[in-house]
């Protein structure tokens, strides 16, 4: 995978000695607990770097020139507990269990979503939902892009998983209903409803993958503090048009439903049988494969 083309070299820490992983040119410095993990440490540094390179082909570049990776080892489960910081740098923890296998680190998830976080500005609590949706939306775009996923898998989840983020009786939009539901896949609802609209509006020349690169490259990474807005603003600049804060003015205070059925029969998104299948004379499969095609260089 040409961005995921990783260099290793010993570092220290304060807590001991760790190794340093290029990629999409960034530096990660990660540090592995001195547990005994069954896979080995050079397992566990192919799964940082593709990792890294998942989130560097979907960005153009990692996100971020530098930042730490600790991965503490568990006694149950595999792939959990993932938490990214801007403070004191970018940074991201995350737990593996003892007995994880190389499986287990080739369809985990977690870690690409962590570095994700890595590409957008902090901002204020009650936004919370566009940090976790941005996360949760490009995770497996980004996956897919070096080929750890196929797009009917991509699709598949989220037909499967988006209508947890649609609004539920009591819902006061999404700067103000922080469930995990509506923080998290109502979030990413948002940024597949700009994605989609972006993407009608020039003709599926640029989309939200323009927006988000956009932004990082102007400085709104985790460890930058800014105004929600001003993220928005610079991503509706860089796509032509004024979609972000359209649907941030129209989604942040008050519900909207959106018709999810509708909305992947257009896009050429069916059930078929336990997958999906993708449909290339539906309305808009042009726009479904220009989301979850080929990664822009």
């Amino acid at each position: 995978m040409s961005s995921a083309a990783a260099r290793l070299s010993p570092v220290l820490f304060a807590q001991g000695a760790g190794e340093r992983v290029e990629v999409g040119g960034g530096t990660l410095d990660v540090f592995i607990d001195p547990g005994q993990f069954e896979l080995g440490r050079m397992a566990l540094l192919d799964w940082v770097t593709r990792s890294a390179g998942a989130v560097s082909a979907y960005f153009g570049r990692f996100p971020v020139a530098r930042a730490r990776v600790h991965i503490i080892i568990s006694q149950d489960g595999r792939v959990s507990s993932g938490m990214s910081f801007g403070d004191h740098g970018a940074r991201c923890k995350i737990s593996v269990g003892r007995h994880t296998s190389l499986s287990d680190l080739f369809t985990d998830w977690e870690l690409t979503h962590e570095m994700v976080h890595f590409s957008f500005p902090s901002v204020e609590d009650r936004h919370h939902w566009i940090e976790e949706g941005v996360a949760t939306y490009v995770e497996p775009i980004a996956r897919a892009s070096v080929g750890i996923l196929t797009a009917e898998q991509v699709w598949g989840e989220m037909l499967r998983a988006m209508p947890q983020g649609l609004p539920q009786g009591g819902d006061r939009g999404l700067d103000h209903t922080h469930t995990w539901a509506r923080t998290y896949w109502g979030g990413a609802l948002f940024c597949l409803m700009a994605d989609v609209e972006i993407r009608k509006r020039t003709g599926n020349a640029k989309g939200l993958q323009d927006a988000l690169r956009a932004i990082n490259r102007a400085g709104g990474t985790i460890e930058a503090d800014w105004p929600l807005e001003r993220a928005f603003e610079i991503g509706d600049k860089a796509t032509d048009g004024s979609t972000l804060m359209e649907l941030y003015d129209q989604m942040a205070s008050k519900p909207v439903n959106v018709d999810l059925p509708h909305l992947w029969s257009q896009l050429g998104v069916r059930v078929n049988g336990r997958g999906v299948a993708l449909d290339d004379q539906a309305p808009w499969a042009a726009i479904r494969s220009g989301i979850c095609g080929v990664i822009k260089r």
